[in-house]
């Protein structure tokens, strides 16, 4: 998989110190992305599971899934998740998709099982708002996965 950069340490992409996986390609290309070089799926450089996982492995942090958008690599990126989660991680992954959408895609769906928040929803530079936690406007939710049905969701509380 294509993978732009890996930055353990970061405290932006969920609570607490994460380990946030940026991986290439987005197609929904928002006006004001704050990563607009993760939007070329040829981007970065082609990194397997196993080298992954040694950098997950070797800080401890709870893992993010970002990018670009993880959900079009949704069926590539399920060994990696079912191994960050077998290795006691929080996982949490950003998606310009809705929760929605994801839930009627079979790939991205089976992603979700691994995932314990999902931040849906494509950045709205008109709905931009600094003070929201861990998203960037207003019609990004955090969706807490877990309590969540696919008729049904359930917001994630801090």
């Amino acid at each position: 998989m294509r993978i732009l950069d890996i930055v353990p340490g970061t405290s932006v992409d969920g609570p607490g110190l994460r380990t946030s996986i940026y991986f290439a390609g987005c197609s929904h290309q928002c006006p004001g992305c704050h990563n607009p070089q993760s939007w070329d799926f040829a981007g970065g450089r082609e990194m397997s599971i196993d080298e992954i996982m040694d950098i997950v492995d070797e800080n401890g942090f709870d893992v993010t899934l970002s990018g670009g958008d993880p959900m079009y690599n949704a069926e590539m990126i399920l060994p990696l998740a079912r191994k960050i989660k077998e290795s006691g991680k929080t996982l949490w992954c950003y998606t310009g998709f809705r929760y929605e959408a994801v839930m009627e895609h079979p790939d991205m769906r089976r992603l979700l099982d691994y995932v314990d928040v999902l931040v849906d929803g494509p950045f709205v530079e008109t709905l931009r708002d600094v003070h929201l936690l861990f998203r960037g406007s207003s019609n990004q939710r955090l969706v807490d996965v877990k309590k969540s049905t696919p008729d049904s969701v359930v917001e994630w509380e801090w």
